[in-house]
């Protein structure tokens, strides 16, 4: 069984550009889609916990909260209330557990398999075009009779690039965080593309870890160590490019209404919460080098003029619940709170995340960058051709309840 929800309105017909977005997590590449001007027809992820978070950003957007390798390309196309030739991608992100060059490397990994069910619902959905990230290792060879499954599937009408590589620190992120794309498309749907198009994408202005924390608290007081108490106010914003990356560029249809009227209001923001180290630890995390890593607990010290190192995700508790390594304030003697890993990952302060810091972490660590993502669907979105909708009524675009695949 899988549970929906929808809190989407009615628009009227018209030529669009909607995505259904598989593994979405909280939502990093369905920002950048929505940004970049897609609408975001469906989102899909079995976590509940991320599911939820991503209901609460992208309170217009229908969600399935369910197993992918189970549904079938009719299942979404109802779901997303679209009919057949109405949908313009399919985009995503599947688990990399099992690809990571820091993880087990285990090619037995269940979850390898979602990457081939990716491509599947490619095949049955034929979609304009198709985007899916996942980590470095994912060509390893070892790895190559997965990748060339998935690949198999796909229909020969679509022109297929090889897969590239892109980092979030050339699209302004404060990160370095390298990650591969896979992507092809309908050539009567979309004008040319090569990986040159995405390399052209590349910021000219570069960020670093003291810009990205900009008007952040540094001082993090025992007292915010819940979720309510972890609302901080602005010292200042940024401006520019990336003053508005972080505090607007708000999608009709996006956004939490209550983070986003604290944000413009009271220049509130989330996230800001207290971790408690001991007096030792605190002593020790003092001393390290910004750049180098604490010898005990191997977390990394953040180095102000630097970039962060590629924030992890962590497990969740079908997976024994280990928590990902922290970086180290460049000035203070804690780890980074929520809402400085989501600036570091280049996610707006608009952005709402899950209570916990648990949740929170894994969520944005998972995440592709906002910032390569928009980038991405900006080069795609000049380049491909709209769709024309039929008309729905509104009494079905307001389904609700439960859904059956």
């Amino acid at each position: 069984m899988v549970r929906r929800r929808h809190k989407g309105t009615n628009k009227s017909s018209s030529a669009r550009r909607r995505v259904v977005d598989l593994y979405s997590g909280i939502g990093g590449l369905g920002l950048g889609a929505a940004r970049a001007g897609f609408e975001l027809a469906l989102s899909v992820d079995k976590d509940p916990i991320l599911a939820k978070t991503h209901s609460v950003n992208f309170p217009a957007s229908p969600h399935l909260e369910g197993d992918v390798s189970r549904l079938t390309g009719a299942e979404l196309l109802e779901a997303a209330n679209l009919k057949e030739g109405e949908l313009s991608g399919v985009i995503g992100g599947s688990p990399c557990q099992g690809f990571s060059r820091i993880g087990r490397r285990n090619q037995a990994d269940e979850r390898n398999q979602l990457f081939i069910h990716f491509f599947r619902l490619v095949s049955e959905l034929r979609p304009s075009f198709y985007l899916i990230e996942n980590v470095q290792g994912i060509l390893d060879a070892q790895n190559e009779a997965v990748v060339s499954r998935a690949l198999s599937l796909i229909p020969e009408d679509y022109v297929v690039l090889e897969p590239f590589e892109l980092n979030a620190s050339d699209f302004g992120a404060a990160t370095n965080r390298k990650r591969i794309f896979f992507f092809g498309y309908i050539a009567d749907k979309c004008g040319g593309l090569s990986q040159v198009d995405f390399e052209n994408a590349k910021w000219k202005e570069k960020s670093n870890v003291g810009e990205a924390l900009t008007g952040l608290p540094r001082k993090i007081k025992k007292e915010w160590y819940k979720d309510d108490k972890g609302w901080r106010r602005l010292s200042v914003r940024m401006n520019g490019s990336f003053g508005e990356k972080f505090y607007g560029h708000i999608p009709e249809g996006v956004g939490d209404p209550e983070t986003i009227e604290k944000l413009v209001e009271k220049d509130l923001v989330s996230g800001c919460i207290f971790t408690d180290h001991t007096s030792e630890v605190e002593k020790r995390f003092s001393t390290v080098v910004q750049g180098k890593s604490d010898l005990v607990s191997r977390m990394p010290r953040l180095k102000k003029s630097g970039l962060c190192p590629t924030l992890r995700a962590g497990t969740g508790s079908d997976k024994g619940s280990y928590m990902a390594l922290r970086p180290i304030h460049f000035s203070e003697p804690r780890v980074i709170t929520p809402r400085e890993a989501a600036r570091l990952q280049g996610f707006p302060d608009w952005f709402r995340f899950h209570k916990t810091k648990w949740h929170a972490f894994r969520g944005i660590g998972n995440s592709v960058s906002p910032f390569v993502a928009e980038a991405i669907f900006k080069v795609i979105f000049a380049k491909l051709k709209p769709v024309e909708m039929k008309e729905v009524t509104n009494g079905n675009r307001e389904k609700t309840g439960t859904y059956n695949p």
